[in-house]
């Protein structure tokens, strides 16, 4: 099968999972499966970002949050332990679902273990995939998220959470997400954040 029908395929793939996400979302004037929006805001932050990356990191970028709703955060005990325990068991969820998928289409063991390892932000740091989706994460999440973030938790909070977004992220994320059209409030609250940082 000619690769771009294949990743096209898993692609359609992960859409019509996030399709059924039940949390629904305001967007343009509809409602629309929150991880299936956050996942084309995903593959449009990293087609900005990163305009030649490779099939398997395109396909790691939409599936970044595949299912997330099936493993709720309640279900894990309050904390910083319970929410690393939670963010672990998620990313080898969004990994084994994502391999699935990708097994159906006929990719092979190779291919597969990469966008599992990318997924599980393996070699986070090291690698330049796992790295680049890493980025796209964050500047996704600041572009798109940030601003209900900072209406549900106290700015001391939200200076810890952009501090630690931040060291995630590589100097040329951090230009990056310089560049983003935020509000204001927002800008100021980064700017704190980085002061703390320096």
């Amino acid at each position: 099968m000619n690769s771009d029908i294949r990743m096209a395929q898993v692609i359609e793939q992960i859409d019509a999972a996030n399709r059924n996400d039940p949390n629904t979302v305001q967007h343009q004037g509809s409602a629309v499966p929150s991880e299936y929006l956050y996942s084309l805001r995903m593959t449009a932050r990293l087609q900005a970002f990163e305009p030649q990356a490779s099939a398997l990191l395109q396909i790691a970028v939409r599936a970044q949050h595949i299912q997330r709703w099936k493993i709720p955060r309640r279900d894990y005990p309050e904390g910083r332990t319970g929410y690393k325990r939670w963010r672990s068991e998620l990313a080898k969820f969004h990994a084994d679902t994502t391999a699935a998928i990708m097994a159906a289409a006929g990719y092979d063991d190779g291919a597969i273990e990469i966008v599992k390892g990318l997924l599980q932000k393996k070699q986070l740091k090291r690698d330049p995939q796992v790295q680049t989706l890493e980025d796209v994460v964050c500047l996704v999440f600041i572009e798109h998220y940030l601003a209900d973030f900072s209406g549900k938790h106290s700015e001391e909070k939200l200076l810890d959470i952009i501090a630690k977004t931040w060291h995630k992220m590589s100097a040329r994320g951090h230009d990056a997400a310089l560049q983003l059209p935020l509000a204001d409030h927002l800008k100021t609250l980064i700017g704190k954040a980085l002061a703390r940082t320096h």
